[in-house]
């Protein structure tokens, strides 16, 4: 009862700190106001804010019209027009319009929104009326590469993974830890964490990050790393765009292998393919990247699957049956140089020999290492070919924790989820041990959790599975079961709409978030897409 009060007191007199400060934001720096407006309305003095921006001067530019692209994003639902779009050419470019901004003060309602290659699902990169900075215009400094016991490449965070491993490999080196899908930018994934199948072994991409350049929301640039400026590198470090813009990033590299053993197989039972998933994570030498995916009811399934692997024994394959099933795939790979090919196969064997799949149904590939890890964006060639690339994805991301996960399959595939066909379902888990502790990345609090990602696409004019509104609807009833408190199940690129929910989000780590908040973005200029916080003093008065 007595730490209860305490803790109360410390929130009652922090609440307070808070107000003082905003309060002392009162005194704007007037310079880029008209006097002849003492008494200005909210819409005057935006409009004055706005002729203020095309007044000021970029190494870049900043357009006010064709700005619709700035209003979409891969999602495809949400669509908020801003006023104005910069294209920075430096970093002195943000800052100079994050301190504009931030110097109107709380006279003003501009908020201001870093895009990347516009991958957000639901509008994250948007910003209603407000500024939206194309971080794809910034390249530069260009890339700059380190060797050593310790490589590293320094990158702007316009940058796009795919150009870094292009890059990179020319030096014989390779970031550590990816996403699948390559065409987004450094400052995208390390904003909210950059999790895929190397994530058990290394870490999500968060967590291969040596240093920061960040711009913050009062348009201060710093540098930041586990040695300076520490609270700030974590903050921003799956910090949702709440703290700061990432305008520079130094990424860890390691040798490069050339090629990849990829290698699928299916599984009935659940139970078998979550201990085997388990078993290869906990593994010293185990492969080098470890995924899954849940199938129900696919016809033909592994005729599919020849065009790109070959089975192991292709007689049994030919008898094996997937209709009506629903089948659980381990997806795995292992990187080598050619010279080392016989070590790996029999590497690889051992490993096999311990798992419990489905015999028939083992299939094999081998591809290049930039082929792998590009491999998405073979579909998504195929899918703009068809012209549904451009359509809208629901997705649905969630961390699991491991004591949980076996309640969480039986429900959503026993009573949610009778059908795949509208989008792949990954289910993997990874070890929380390898991830840095302290970064705003929310996860689950067991040592194991589970990446489950629905990754649906919602055919335009459909009425049926493959539509929007039966998709959202099937999303709705997975959270609905997902948000009872006692699961412990996370969202990973979380979507909320109000603070209340946010709070319950963060949960013990609010606080944190929170004064990071205050700390580095005062006025709530930055990331209004998320939702988090509302701009100014509002929210501080709570």
């Amino acid at each position: 009862m007595v730490f209860g009060e305490c803790l109360t007191f410390i929130r009652q007199k922090t609440r307070a700190l808070l107000i003082l400060v905003f309060l002392h934001s009162f005194m704007i720096n007037r310079e880029y106001l008209c006097s002849n407006h003492p008494f200005a309305t909210p819409q005057t003095i935006e409009s004055i804010a706005h002729s203020s921006l095309a007044e000021m001067r970029f190494e870049g530019h900043i357009s006010f019209e064709n700005l619709e692209f700035a209003a979409r994003d891969f999602g495809n639902r949400y669509h908020l027009m801003p006023s104005a779009v910069l294209h920075p050419k430096s970093v002195s470019d943000i800052s100079s319009i994050l301190r504009y901004v931030y110097d109107l003060g709380l006279s003003s309602e501009l908020k201001v929104a870093a895009r990347g290659h516009g991958h957000s699902l639901e509008g994250q990169a948007q910003a209603y009326r407000g500024v939206v900075i194309s971080m794809e215009s910034l390249r530069a400094p260009e890339m700059s590469f380190h060797g050593g016991k310790h490589p590293y490449v320094d990158v702007s965070a316009g940058e796009l993974w795919i150009n870094i491993l292009h890059e990179s490999l020319k030096r014989g080196l390779t970031p550590r830890s990816w996403t699948d899908y390559l065409r987004l930018t450094v400052g995208g994934t390390l904003s909210n964490a950059g999790i895929s199948g190397q994530a058990f072994r290394h870490g999500p991409q968060i967590n291969n990050v040596y240093q920061l350049q960040v711009v913050t929301g009062r348009g201060e640039v710093v540098t930041c790393s586990d040695e300076q400026n520490t609270d700030l590198f974590y903050a921003v470090l799956g910090g949702l765009g709440q703290f700061g813009i990432i305008t520079q990033a130094r990424i860890a590299l390691e040798p490069a292998p050339k090629m990849v053993k990829w290698i699928r197989a299916l599984y009935s039972d659940f139970s078998t393919f979550a201990s085997d998933q388990e078993h290869l994570i906990s593994l010293n030498n185990s492969f080098d990247y470890v995924e899954g995916f849940i199938i129900i009811n696919r016809t033909g399934l592994l005729n599919n699957w020849r065009s790109s692997f070959s089975p192991k024994d292709p007689i049994r394959a030919d008898q094996f049956n997937s209709d009506g099933k629903l089948l659980f795939c381990l997806e795995v790979a292992k990187y080598y140089n050619p010279r080392e090919s016989d070590n790996i196969d029999q590497d690889i064997d051992t490993l096999l020999s311990e798992l419990s799949y489905i015999r028939s149904t083992l299939f094999m590939s081998e591809v290049s290492y930039v082929n792998f890890l590009d491999r998405v964006h073979v579909s998504e060639v195929k899918l703009r070919e068809e012209g549904l690339w451009e359509v809208p994805h629901p997705w649905l991301n969630l961390l699991v924790p491991q004591s949980r996960i076996h309640e969480f399959v039986a429900e959503v595939f026993g009573n949610i989820v009778k059908d795949t066909s509208s989008g792949p379902v990954l289910i993997y888990p990874v070890n929380k041990a390898r991830w840095k502790s302290g970064t705003s990345l929310i996860t689950p609090d067991d040592d194991v959790f589970y990446l489950i990602a629905f990754l649906s696409s919602a055919m335009p004019s459909s009425t049926g599975k493959d539509g929007l509104e039966h998709i959202l609807s099937q999303n709705k009833k997975i959270l609905s079961f997902s948000q009872r408190p006692y699961l412990g199940i996370k969202q990973y690129l979380p979507h909320y709409s109000t603070e209340e929910e946010w709070e319950a989000h963060f949960g013990p780590h609010w606080e944190v978030f929170y004064r990071r908040k205050v700390s580095y973005d005062p006025l709530a200029i930055l990331a209004p897409g998320q939702r988090i916080f509302r701009r100014g003093i509002a929210y501080a008065l709570q």
